[in-house]
């Protein structure tokens, strides 16, 4: 059970080393501005394997139930399906239910830990996977891989690496549930933080933050729904940014420097250089680019 592009690397794993019963994902989806009908990633592997696949809009009026009956799977492995499992489908399966979730848990659970442990500054993160309850990412803990968070890592980079990783361990995770040496680790509530699901408004920049919280924002959040502020109106994104170590002496959001690049104020006397941007209606270009066809000076204010 799974939809987007993190869940194939774990499909095709799965393929390989397994018999796969049945494929669920999430029904066809009309994208982009031309509204063309699309099949999610997971479906189109599925189908390329010659895997049956099931794409049922709920999964509460027993149909599901019906099906998963049918194929009597001994495990199901779930990994950003996207929808929440009836009790009656989570205890079926034999060896259980079993999430891929991208983060070293109980930290970051909830539906964006990829975007949110760089959005907050974290050293390093994983993938775990574990057995599937009632609740959002509470099941007991099975396996986990650790990868450490570089400084140039974004959310796609990232995101990449995580899947690859998951893929690796699922297939450790059900070798030990079928020789029954898997343990269960109970997790530790008092640890337990959440990763809200991404919203387009979160990515709005708050220079009062010190320049190394807001890179962190701009390459969690790149490349989508991507960091913002405005300028003049417009809403200018930010697609990669760079510390600077020298005390600006401006106030937070102020331009305090345009000789190589727009470099703008934050908090704690610290400066962020924005090196990859896109104003409202043009191309994304180097900010020493749209220096050169817009007036922004030092001392102007960005946010406004």
């Amino acid at each position: 059970m799974g939809t987007p592009d993190f869940a194939v690397p774990t499909l095709k794993a799965l393929i390989k080393n397994y018999e796969v019963v049945g494929v669920f994902t999430q029904p066809d989806k009309f994208v982009g501005r031309h509204r063309v009908l699309t099949p999610p990633p997971v479906k189109v592997c599925a189908l390329e394997n010659g895997i049956t696949v099931y794409q049922p809009a709920i999964l509460r009026d027993g149909e599901a139930m019906s099906i998963i009956e049918k194929l009597a799977p001994d495990a199901i492995v779930v990994v950003a399906y996207g929808k929440i499992l009836p009790t009656e489908i989570l205890e079926f399966p034999k060896l259980g239910c079993i999430n891929i979730h991208g983060s070293l848990l109980p930290r970051l659970r909830g539906a964006a830990p990829i975007q949110w442990a760089i959005v907050e500054g974290d050293k390093k993160t994983g993938i775990t996977t574990m057995y599937m309850n009632d609740g959002i990412d509470t099941g007991d803990m099975l396996l986990t891989a650790e990868t450490d968070i570089t400084e140039d890592d974004n959310y796609e980079s990232l995101h990449n690496r995580l899947s690859e990783l998951g893929s690796d361990l699922i297939i450790e995770t059900l070798e030990a549930l079928a020789n029954g040496k898997a343990q269960r680790i109970v997790q530790d509530e008092s640890q337990a933080t959440y990763a809200p699901i991404i919203k387009k408004e979160m990515g709005l920049i708050d220079f009062n933050k010190t320049a190394t919280e807001v890179r962190n924002l701009v390459r969690g959040f790149d490349p989508w729904p991507s960091a913002f502020t405005f300028w003049n109106g417009k809403r200018l994104k930010v697609m990669s940014a760079t510390v600077l170590d020298d005390n600006s002496g401006y106030a937070p959001s102020e331009i305090c420097s345009t000789d190589n690049g727009i470099c703008v104020a934050c908090g704690g006397g610290t400066v962020l250089r924005l090196d990859t941007v896109q104003l409202e209606g043009s191309k994304a270009m180097s900010s020493a680019e749209l220096l050169r066809g817009h007036k922004l000076e030092k001392g102007m204010k960005l946010g406004e």
